[in-house]
Parts: C-alpha cells; structure tokens; sequence
C-alpha cells in the first residue's frame, strides 16, 4: 500500500444512542474506506457541524422514542445539509423529526426477519435482493414515512422498514446493518457513503500514517520523546510511527515491572530493536512495582497503582537520560502512550457513555503527570494498528501478538499480587500459549488470558493425597476489535492437554476451568 500524503480527514460521525453497535458501525465504516468518529446523542448541531462531518449516521438504541427522557437529537442536526443515515432508533428518532409516524402497534420483530425490496431499492438498496434477511430489534415501529421520502422495503410486521430521500440525501433502515447476521448489510453502508454521500474509499493505513507523522512532528517539534515498549502491538506500532516522525529524538524504555509473560523482555530488547533500530534502555523495576502492590487486591486500585509506577519508572528514566546529555540540557517532554480507540470509549471517553474500567492509558494515568501525551492510535481499532504495523514494516512475530494488557499479569490474578503467584501465572500461561500455538489455533481465536484464582482453594487429589490448589481460568476469546466477543469453542483435545499440562507440571494449581461468558456481559480481562 502506498503511502498518501493526506490533510485532516473529515469524519462520518456516528451518534450513539446508547447503541450496543455504536462502535461496530464505526468500524464497518471505516471497512468502506471512509474515517468515521463516535459522538454522544447530547451534541449540539453546532458541535457537529463544528467537526465538518461528510456524513451523519444515527446509531440503534435501547430506548422507546415516546419513553420520557428517551435519548434526542438536536434538530438543527437534519438542517446541516449533511448526507444522513438512521439505523434502528436512530431511523425512528429520523423519521419522528422529519413529520414521519412512529408507532407501537404491539407487532415487535426480533432477530432474522424476512425484508422484501420495494421496486428497484434506490440508492440505498438498489443491487440487492428483492428478498433478503435482516437483522430486527424493535418494539416500535415507523408507520409513515416523512413527506418526500421513498418507502425502499417492508416486513411482514413493519411497512415502512426503510425510507430514502435523494433530494435531502437522507436514508433509514429499521434493521441493523452492521452485524453480520444481516446478510446484505455492508452493502447498505457502502451504498450510503459511496453512492449517496459520494464519498471515495480512500481512508487507508498509509494516509493513516501520513497524517499521524505530520500531527506528531507539529506536536513534538524538536523536543525529545520517550516511549514505553510493553512488548505489545500498541506500543510498538505506536513507537514506530513515532520513530518515522522524529528519528533520534525518540528514546524507547522498557519496564520489566515483573508482570510479564515468559520471555517477554528478550522478546522486546532482541525482536523489535533489531526490526527498527529504535534506541532502548531497560528498566529494572521489579521490586518496585511488587513493594506498591503489597496488600492490594482491588483491581481498580492495581490498575491505578501500575499506571502510577509506570509514570514514575519513565519519570526516573527522563533524569537519567537528561543527565547523560547534559550537554544539550534539553528536557523530554512528551511521552508516546498506545491508547486505542477501545480504551477511550470504555474509560467513559467521547461518547459519553459510562465509565467499564480504567486503563493504564486513559484513566489509571496520575493527577501530577510530567509529560505531555503523544497518542498517535487513539482513533484505532486493534486490526487497524495491526494494518499499519504491517505497513510499517514490523515482523509478524511483533504485529501478530495476541493483545496484552498494559497492567500485564498484575490484573490476571484474582487477589493480592506476590512474587510467587505471579511465578504459577507465568508458567500456566506459558502452558497454554505453546499447546494453542502446537494445535495450529493462533488465528482462530483474539487472545486467550489465562487468570489465576489467587484467592480461591480447590479441594484436589494429586499422588494418591489431598491438595488444597489454587484453580486457573482458561479465557479463549473471538473477536475483531475488543468492543465484543465471544468464547473459542477450542477442541476437547487441545483443552485437555492443557489442563494435563497445567495440574502436572504448575505447582499449586490442581483445577482448570473454562470460561464461556461473552462480552458483553462480561469484560475480556477478569480485573
């Protein structure tokens, strides 16, 4: 792919009604070639008229447009000019503002339904079957549609299912065509942004990293940088593009903080140096990061603690590297973080949505921070990062890394964090990472975190004795970008090898288990 010189994108907003998809639809978008953003349903039309958007999508909700207090829209925001699609209550909220009906007629569709196409479809669905599966999730309904609007299909229950207007460049489906059980909903995106809007599908990882090495090069100027190297993919990919940027003003430092999986800091001093050349000073901080953690079993609390001392750590590193070039006296001002678009929304940012966890990157950074954020990933979905770490010409090896937490195997034990516990953790994970990679499993699943139950005892029976061990979770999870997932159905054969291998060869562990929640409800990481 080559890379583009690109100015600002302007971006498809999505406006989250409290959508379970709000973030799928920014990531179908974004699939299409054309940037996309997440806003709250609370901006104003003059906040989104102020970001310069190309195109307005309206996200799904859970709400009832007549409920009291039900999630509204600015109406200012259809006066924009701005080409528009609603999708579910956003195709409602539309409808309703534009003088259309929106009833609750007692008929509700849930799941696969059955849509006919009227006559060619439009611009909207023009190309696709007259009979399709849609994907419903509705109590109310759109009974008429807004004056000089086409009905484009219906349902069995729902007659007007999708309206279009060319003149106004507004669209709506009641259907959800960002999942993948809507059989022609990519299609309905694409023909919204390229046929309908005219937006060209030209939002790729080189423009991606063009316009990011110009932000960062703006930001930074000629001060110095340094990057924390986790020996993840965010932060590698996040210190590539800052290495591209600025060269030799970039400074990487890797903490072993004691957390991490086996081998990891060889892996990083050996595999990503000698790929980009990028200067790296190791920290030792082993006992430090144990000594903050002694006696704390809350996660929230770890998490803000490990946040702490990674600034700390790199703060002590900044002294240390400004007295080694006294001579130029020239102070590091900016530290590089891999904060994912992720990460933001579920600390509670640019949505509004409600805070799920702190991250080490968003909201578990100290109040007294010393350095200025560098964050060229914050709008990025994980195969994005991935995208431009190939692009960047990264070895697969760094690139293809299951996701990592910043806090490492601190938040994978369930309980106080000890030296010896995070011994039992590095070896059942180590376990359980060589048998998925020896039953060829790597690409089928996202990541698979292994927990150890530090304050739980299971009753066991190990060399014709009683044991009283520690249980291991096994976490495998599928997954496109963190947002959602679901647990790997890993074949019988391959768990069994890894519980033998586990219970035979962990000291302490005598249980493994299996967890097969999806997210939602529950979070991918245990803490």
């Amino acid at each position: 792919m080559t890379e583009q010189t690109s100015t600002e994108q302007r971006p498809v907003l999505v406006v989250d009604f409290g959508a379970q998809y709000a973030q799928l639809i920014a990531r179908r978008v974004r699939e299409a070639g054309v940037y996309s953003e997440i806003v709250p349903h609370t901006a104003s039309a003059a906040d989104i008229a102020a970001k310069n958007p190309v195109g307005i999508i309206l996200s799904g909700g859970p709400s009832s447009v007549y409920e009291p207090g039900a999630p509204a829209l600015d109406s200012g925001v259809f006066e924009l000019g701005v080409p528009t699609l609603g999708i579910c209550y956003g195709f409602q909220v539309m409808a309703q503002a534009l003088g259309g009906e929106v009833a609750n007629t007692g008929l509700r569709e849930y799941g696969a339904t059955d849509a006919v196409v009227a006559n060619d479809g439009g611009v909207l669905l023009g190309g696709q079957p007259a009979e399709q599966n849609v994907w419903m999730s509705h109590g109310d309904q759109v009974a008429r549609a807004p004056e000089g609007f086409d009905v484009l299909a219906s349902t069995a229950a729902t007659p007007v299912a999708a309206f279009g207007s060319d003149d106004k460049r507004m669209y709506g489906v009641q259907w959800h065509p960002e999942v993948k059980h809507t059989d022609h909903g990519q299609q309905v995106i694409e023909n919204f942004l390229h046929k309908a809007a005219g937006l060209p599908a030209d939002w790729n990882s080189g423009n991606v990293i063009a316009e990011q090495v110009e932000k960062i090069r703006a930001q930074v100027g000629e001060g110095r940088v340094i990057c924390g190297l986790s020996g993840g993919v965010d932060s590698a990919v996040a210190a590539a593009i800052v290495h591209k940027a600025v060269g030799d003003q970039l400074v990487c430092i890797f903490v072993d903080h004691g957390l991490l999986r086996k081998n990891e800091r060889e892996q990083v001093e050996q595999d990503y140096v000698a790929s980009t050349g990028v200067r790296l000073v190791t920290i030792d901080a082993r006992e430090q990061f144990l000594n903050a953690l002694a006696g704390v079993s809350d996660p929230e609390q770890k998490r803000k603690i490990i946040g702490r001392e990674f600034i700390r750590s790199f703060e002590a590193a900044e002294k240390a590297l400004v007295a080694e070039a006294a001579a130029d006296g020239e102070p590091i001002r900016f530290l590089v973080q891999g904060t994912l678009y992720p990460d933001v929304v579920e600390s509670g940012g640019g949505t509004g949505t409600a805070n799920i966890k702190s991250h080490h990157n968003v909201g578990g950074l100290p109040e007294d921070l010393q350095f200025e954020l560098v964050e060229p990933l914050r709008t990025l979905f994980k195969d994005e990062v991935r995208a431009i770490g190939r692009e960047l010409g990264l070895p697969e090896v760094i690139v293809g890394r299951q996701p990592f937490p910043g806090p490492g195997l601190g938040i994978r034990i369930v309980g106080e964090v000890t030296a010896d516990r995070l011994e039992i953790l590095r070896d059942a994970d180590a376990i359980a990472r060589e048998e998925l990679t020896r039953a060829g499993l790597d690409d089928e699943i996202w990541q698979c975190p292994v927990v150890l139950l530090a304050d739980v005892r299971s009753v066991g029976v190990q060399g014709d004795g009683r044991t009283y061990g520690h249980p291991i979770v096994l976490r495998p999870v599928s997954s496109e970008d963190a947002m959602t997932a679901d647990w790997t159905r890993l074949p019988y054969d391959a768990l069994a090898r890894i519980s033998n291998r586990i219970t035979n060869e962990v000291r302490d562990i005598n249980r493994v288990v299996l967890d097969v929640t999806s997210k939602p409800p529950g979070t991918i990481e245990w803490e």
